[in-house]
């Protein structure tokens, strides 16, 4: 996918991307080429990559904001969606929760080149992010782990009503069908299963999952625990 291709397919998604915002992509694709040679942030380092399999397919979920102020993106790694989201939507405050701390430093490096004033960096598991629980509209998770463990490490961060968003690929719906235990325990439903086709006709599976009661006090358990013993 060529930067054209993204500005359309964006116009497309209803988002009309400002010179400034185009610039902050174009910056982002540069940066993360430059810092992947000295840390490992991604495999898919091509310019046309990175618009199709990291910009592109992040924005997929951007519909899907409409009602949201508060994000966190758990796992954040090299951005996705987070910072994607961030440059979009400047409305929206970005969290993006990394237990990496090298990674932590160039998501940091990262907000201040592109200029974005939305976003704050948490060097930090989900887990034991306890400041964070309860404290956010929306929270993504982006091939961090299976459905039944992203459950359980990303929904006590929402408010009741909000959405948690997993981010997967072909298999997103056989995993929906595998968490059915998780989400009776943790008081969420699959509202929504997003599926779209990218250029190479790989497919993406954006699960919606709405939050709604308030997590049992016992969750989240420690994430040896969780990894052990899934819902």
């Amino acid at each position: 996918m060529t930067p054209k291709q993204f500005i359309e397919a964006l116009h497309q998604l209803g988002y009309l991307l400002s010179d400034t915002q185009i610039s902050q992509f174009d910056k982002y694709r540069s940066f993360l080429q430059q810092e992947n040679q000295k840390i490992n942030l991604t495999a898919l380092i091509s310019n046309e990559d990175i618009y199709e399999k990291h910009f592109y397919d992040c924005s997929l979920i951007l519909p899907l904001l409409d009602n949201i102020r508060s994000f966190c993106d758990v796992g954040s790694g090299a951005g996705f969606p987070g910072v994607v989201i961030a440059i979009v939507r400047p409305d929206i405050q970005v969290t993006l929760l990394e237990p990496t701390l090298k990674r932590c430093r160039f998501l940091e490096a990262l907000a201040q080149e592109l200029d974005l004033r939305n976003i704050t960096v948490v060097n930090q598991r989900a887990e034991e992010f306890t400041e964070g629980f309860e404290q956010f509209d929306g929270v993504s998770a982006r091939a961090v782990a299976q459905l039944p463990i992203l459950l359980e490490i990303c929904l006590p961060l929402l408010k009741v009503g909000g959405l948690m968003i997993a981010m997967k690929g072909s298999q997103g719906e056989s995993e929906a069908q595998l968490a059915s235990n998780a989400l009776k325990v943790l008081k969420a439903s699959i509202e929504q299963i997003q599926s779209e086709t990218l250029l190479d006709s790989s497919k993406r599976v954006n699960l919606c999952v709405r939050k709604q009661q308030a997590t049992p006090k016992k969750y989240p358990r420690a994430y040896a625990q969780i990894k052990k013993n899934p819902l």
